[in-house]
């Protein structure tokens, strides 16, 4: 199944006012694959309940909240690595820079190689959303 994307129409500079307006592509997405759902998925392929899956990552996420307030870069194999991300405003003096500059923190998800090939391989297809044709309501004459 390829991803989905419609066209829609933005301003090509936002916040600039009378910018021209061009077509941006926006994906479209299939729907959501709940953890309910994947537990079940995950069960049906393995030897373990969807509880025992579900308690496994409940565990998973507690854990790594853990280890990235440590500020240690979590490797999850093939899945991929998570990692906190910090950036601030600049200043021309380090004596002049405090904790106040700093932004809000970003978490970081890099895939590991097959989501990326996955990712690469991808291929696209144009929806077009059907437009409502609403009749006249205005008298005609004939």
């Amino acid at each position: 199944m390829a991803q989905g994307f419609k066209l829609v129409q933005r301003p090509s500079r936002p916040g600039v006012r009378g910018s021209e307006k061009k077509f941006y592509a926006v994906s479209i997405n299939n729907g959501i694959s709940g953890l309910k759902h994947l537990c079940k998925m995950i069960a049906a392929r393995s030897t373990v309940s969807s509880a025992d899956v579900k308690a496994v990552l409940d565990n998973l996420n507690f854990v790594m909240d853990m280890e990235l307030q440590e500020g240690r870069i979590v490797q999850l194999g093939e899945l991929g690595n998570f990692r906190m991300s910090v950036s601030s405003d600049g200043v021309t003096d380090v004596r002049d820079f405090d904790q106040t500059m700093l932004r809000k923190p970003k978490l970081i998800f890099t895939p590991g190689s097959e989501l990326r090939e996955t990712k690469n391989a991808l291929e696209y297809t144009r929806i077009v959303p059907e437009v409502e044709e609403k009749e006249c309501d205005r008298p005609h004459v004939e």
